[in-house]
This record gives structure tokens, C-alpha cells and sequence, in this order.
């Protein structure tokens, strides 16, 4: 198997899986920052979709997908965010983030969601779709140009404003 393809499943939420997932975000990011914020996820019961990516057997990536909302003037819309996502440093830049990704988006696309929100580097993200222009209606505490969304189906952001609610874990 080539790590362009790898194997990408859903967490089995096993412990010994989330240790592994714990020190992938950790020696990815290099602080456990985003590690702590999974686990923190996880408690509050938001995750909507975790899913790894294995080569060999072994565990190489992760990417988590949680409910948020944006809060408008009528009833707050449902939305996904992603984050974190995370592949080890000896496997990074092989298309592995690339296929967590697609594969997470995909399964969302199947599961009826309609809107993703992503804070990330503004030359990866927009290549699955992701806009700084959808975002824009968005009220967010993140910088403009890193913040962008993505409609899982067409039109889903019209005429949506308001301010985005994250879980309570992003600490916001």
C-alpha cells in the first residue's frame, strides 16, 4: 500500500487508539495543545466525526469534526468544524491530511451536514473547497484570511449571518 492511499476508518475509541491519536496531535504540532483540545472534545460530546489513518497497520493521522453553530437573528444554523487535524511529521506532506479530509467531508456530505468552518493555512484548505468568501458573513475571533467555510450543499450559506458559536472546549 502506497501512503498515498492509506486506510482512513472511524476512531474506535478504544484507549490505546486514543493514546496513539494523543501523541500523533502532540508530535504534530509539537506542544499538546491540540491533543488536550481532542480529549476536551470528546468530554463535551460534540464530536460528530474522528477518523484516523492507518499505514501498516499503524496509526499516522487524525482529524476531528465537531457540531458548532452560527447564531443569527432566527434559530442558530447547525454547523461542522474542523479541527484538529493532524499526521505524524515522518508521514506529513504524502497526502495522507489530504485523504483525511476528503474522506471526512464525504461521510459529512452523506450524514445531511451542510456547512464546514475551518481555521487553517489559506493555500491548503481552498483546494477541497473551502472559501474566505463564504466565510465572510461569518462574525469570527480568528483572523479573515485563515478563516473559511465550505457548503457541503450548494447554497447553504445564503443569507446566513451571525456570529459562530464553537464547543466550549476551543476555549473561545
Amino acid at each position: 500500500m502506497s501512503e498515498s492511499d492509506p486506510i482512513i476508518r472511524l476512531e474506535n475509541g478504544e484507549p490505546e487508539e486514543r493514546a496513539t491519536i494523543y501523541a500523533i496531535h502532540s508530535a504534530a504540532f509539537g506542544r499538546s495543545d491540540e491533543a488536550d483540545l481532542v480529549a476536551s472534545l470528546r468530554d463535551e460530546g460534540v464530536v460528530l466525526v474522528s477518523l484516523v489513518a492507518e499505514l501498516d497497520r499503524c496509526i499516522v493521522g487524525h482529524i476531528l469534526f465537531t457540531r458548532m453553530f452560527i447564531e443569527t437573528t432566527g434559530e442558530p444554523v447547525p454547523a461542522v468544524a474542523l479541527a484538529p487535524l493532524a499526521v505524524l511529521p515522518t508521514h506529513q506532506r504524502r497526502g495522507i491530511g489530504t485523504s483525511l479530509i476528503r474522506q471526512g467531508l464525504d461521510l459529512l456530505r452523506r450524514r445531511g451536514e451542510r456547512i464546514v468552518i475551518v481555521l487553517g493555512h489559506p493555500d491548503y484548505y481552498p483546494r477541497f473547497g473551502f472559501s474566505r468568501q463564504k466565510a465572510s458573513s461569518l462574525e469570527s475571533p480568528f483572523p479573515p484570511a485563515a478563516y473559511m467555510a465550505l457548503e457541503l450543499t450548494p447554497g447553504a450559506l445564503d443569507g446566513i449571518r451571525g456570529k459562530v458559536k464553537y464547543p466550549a472546549a476551543f476555549g473561545l
